[in-house]
Order: C-alpha cells, then sequence, then structure tokens
C-alpha cells in the first residue's frame, strides 16, 4: 500500500484529505507542522507527499527546500496563483477529482 505524507496546519484539511485517500486505499501520515512534517519525511518515508505552502512554522518551500534530496514526490497545496513555476500544485479550494488524477499520475 502506497503512503500519504499530509503536511497541513489545517486539522480540517488534514481531516477531509485523509478520509478521501483512504478511500483511494493509500495509507495517510499526518503532520501539523513543517518541522513535524520533515521529522515524518525521515521517519515513515512516504510515497508522495502533499504539503501546505502557508504554514506557522515554516513554509512549505523552506520544508521543500530540506526534503528536496529525498526525490520523494510533492504536490503543494495552496491559496496562492503566485507560485513557483518548478512545482506542481493545487489551488484551494481543492478539486478531489484533480488531486486525485494528480496523485495517481505521481504514484505511478
Amino acid at each position: 500500500m502506497k503512503k500519504v505524507l499530509i503536511i497541513d496546519d489545517d486539522a480540517h484539511n488534514r481531516f477531509l484529505l485523509k478520509l478521501i485517500l483512504q478511500k483511494e486505499n493509500l495509507s495517510v501520515v499526518e503532520a501539523k507542522t513543517g518541522k513535524e512534517g520533515i521529522e515524518k519525511v525521515l521517519k515513515e518515508n512516504p510515497d508522495l507527499i502533499l504539503l501546505d505552502v502557508m504554514m506557522p512554522d515554516i513554509n512549505g518551500y523552506e520544508v521543500y527546500k530540506k526534503i528536496k534530496d529525498k526525490n520523494i514526490p510533492i504536490i503543494f497545496l495552496t491559496a496562492s496563483e503566485d507560485n513557483e513555476e518548478d512545482v506542481d500544485y493545487i489551488l484551494k479550494p481543492i478539486d478531489i477529482n484533480r488531486l486525485i488524477t494528480k496523485i495517481k499520475e505521481k504514484l505511478r
């Protein structure tokens, strides 16, 4: 079973994403801060990361810089349309069908 790490400071977002991913037969690990997310990457070795951009401790781009050498596919979750061009992202509010399609592409 593929494992997805959700790094998002919003408990509601994590809860909904977890429900959706579990329906797709994916194992889910959660982190509520960027720092915790980095620790979970090292401990859990996920197959994919869903990463919120705006978090109170370390933003998603900083988390990305610290873990990019792990070569784990990342999909950024953001409300801003002003994003770095070399990253894959989904705009909030999240289009669930688009998210599932992207996840399946990344996990192939």
